[in-house]
C-alpha cells in the first residue's frame, strides 16, 4: 500500500486561535498523521502523511475551515509524493 505525503503553510489570522490544537483533533478524526507548529513568520506550517483520500480531506480542512477564530488568507502545499510506509505514528505539534 502507499500513502501520499505532503507539506503544507497555512496564512492569514492562524496564530492564537487554537489553530494546531484544532489541526491535530481533526488529523486524529481523520486517521492521517504528521506533525503542525507555529513559525516565526507568523503562519502554520507542517506535513500530513496517510491514505491519499484522508490527505485530501485534511487538506480542504487546512485551505478553508481552520479553527473557529481562524481566518485564513492563503495555504500553501508543496512536496507531495507517495510514500511507502509512514515516517509517523500519530498527529502531533511540534515546536
Amino acid at each position: 500500500m502507499s500513502y501520499t505525503s505532503v507539506d503544507f503553510e497555512v496564512h492569514g489570522r492562524v496564530q492564537g486561535v487554537c489553530f494546531r490544537m484544532y489541526t491535530e483533533d481533526e488529523a486524529r478524526r481523520l486517521g492521517v498523521v504528521g506533525w503542525v507548529r507555529n513559525t516565526r513568520q507568523g503562519t502554520v506550517d507542517g506535513q500530513v502523511q496517510g491514505p491519499t483520500d484522508k490527505v485530501r480531506q485534511m487538506q480542504e480542512w487546512l485551505a478553508k475551515k481552520g479553527s473557529p477564530s481562524s481566518r485564513i488568507t492563503k495555504c500553501n502545499f508543496k512536496n507531495e509524493k507517495q510514500v511507502k510506509e509512514l515516517d509517523f505514528r500519530d498527529f502531533r505539534t511540534t515546536y
